[in-house]
């Protein structure tokens, strides 16, 4: 029962908390292009929701399933990307997902802000600006929330405390 791994030199490591996801045929995070097409995005919702599960399983959950091959082919290009790990049991894999929903948003959301902080602050300072005129003019509470956070991260720091 053991999980297949690949090594490629195209893949690019996003860090989630403390662990590592390795995303295989991503864009970098500058290139700020979709992380995941339709079909993968369908498929990842079908897996999270499974548990583990063969391209058989994921196929007949769609109500309008595409071609079973393009659901399996889809499901390959996921593995190789390191999304989905997988094992073979008889002559059929059966998929899993390497990383919770939570996790794949925080490592896209982590690897854009990594890309737009990286660049300087001066690149990042209207983009932060824009994101406190959209928080606070949709939701004040959020607002909040986020001057709390900053304040509880800077607390942190003077503490010395690790991120």
């Amino acid at each position: 029962m053991a999980i297949d791994s690949r090594a490629d030199s195209r893949r690019y490591c996003l860090t989630v908390f403390k662990r590592r996801l390795l995303f295989w045929g991503f864009k970098r995070p500058g290139e700020l292009a979709p992380m995941l097409g339709p079909l993968e995005h369908r498929v990842m919702e079908a897996v999270w929701l499974r548990g583990e599960c063969s391209v058989k399983d994921v196929h007949g959950d769609f109500e309008d399933p595409a071609a079973y091959t393009t659901v399996m082919t889809t499901m390959d290009r996921l593995y190789k990307k390191g999304l989905l790990a997988r094992r073979k049991l008889g002559r059929a894999y059966f998929y899993s997902a390497t990383a919770s929903r939570d996790e794949l948003d925080r490592s896209v959301a982590s690897g854009f802000l990594e890309a737009l902080l990286g660049q300087g602050s001066d690149s990042a300072q209207p983009v932060l600006s824009r994101l406190v005129d959209v928080v606070g003019e949709s939701d004040r509470g959020l607002l909040d929330e986020l001057d709390r956070l900053v304040k509880e991260k800077r607390r942190r720091l003077k503490r010395g405390e690790p991120s």
